[in-house]
């Protein structure tokens, strides 16, 4: 493995595939990727984060973070990937279904409109759409349980 992978982020709605080169590579291991990053597109709250891609899982949990750093919410994103070792590149494909947890505790679970969107479109085969849900159900199994965030708390830079 070389020192910074290839990665892209694929998504279904709207169609797109970005190269991350901006994207600092923290944290790698086989079943762990952690990145440091700032917006792709400006927002007005969201200036950088930290994401966690739990691969074996199918996981991305993000810190989306203020210019001051401060915390606006951990966003994780149901994801699928593929890695081709000869080029050391990473392609993380969103499954479309994100669950957002506030530093209140409030949790949204969203995009769900999309899943049944995608599917209807074909952008998303059926074995697709079933591997979601059972990433989501597992997902909001630990976040229920009070599990996540604690888990991944070694990940993130201090």
């Amino acid at each position: 493995m070389a020192d910074k992978p290839i990665l892209y982020r694929k998504r279904l709605i709207p169609n797109e595939c970005i190269r991350l080169d901006q994207d600092e590579v923290l944290f790698r291991s086989d079943q762990v990727l952690v990145t440091r990053w700032h917006t792709i597109r400006p927002k007005k709250d969201l200036d950088h984060g930290v994401s966690c891609f739990l691969l074996e899982k199918g996981w991305k949990i993000s810190r989306f973070l203020t210019r001051e750093n401060e915390l606006i919410c951990w966003y994780c994103d149901i994801m699928d990937y593929t890695y081709e070792a000869e080029t050391d590149t990473y392609i993380f494909t969103d499954l479309l279904a994100d669950v957002l947890l506030y530093p209140s505790g409030d949790i949204r679970v969203v995009d769900l409109d999309e899943i049944a969107e995608a599917l209807e479109q074909r952008l998303l085969e059926q074995r697709q759409v079933c591997l979601c849900m059972r990433r989501l159900d597992s997902l909001l199994r630990e976040i229920y349980g009070g599990r996540l965030i604690p888990s991944l708390e070694k990940y993130w830079p201090h």
